[in-house]
């Protein structure tokens, strides 16, 4: 996993990352992560609507833990299949990272 990069989508005018909340509690955020840049930008096209501010950007496994932690999400959302979504989310616990 060390030299593992991922794929996220991001605002250019707030600098936000792409993420979902599959609960009603808003502050239950998971970052999205996709595993190649035309998986993320496929997601864009077929689910973002006036999305013309956003790029998609690389980021190395081993700075996830304190992406999450600096814009205080909760875990990960891994998109296996952009099209659908198929999105398998991982729930970070307090302590870890």
């Amino acid at each position: 996993m060390l030299s593992q990069f991922y794929y996220v989508v991001r605002s250019q005018a707030s600098g936000e990352y792409l993420v979902a909340h599959p609960s009603t509690d808003a502050a239950d955020g998971f970052l999205l992560l996709f595993s190649a840049d035309y998986d993320a930008l496929s997601y864009i096209n077929t689910h973002g609507s006036g999305s013309t501010g956003c790029a998609v950007e690389m980021i190395a496994a081993t700075t996830v833990p304190a992406t999450l932690k600096r814009w205080q999400l909760k875990g990960l959302g891994i998109v296996q299949d952009p099209l659908v979504p198929s999105i398998q989310f991982l729930r970070l616990e307090e302590g870890i990272g």
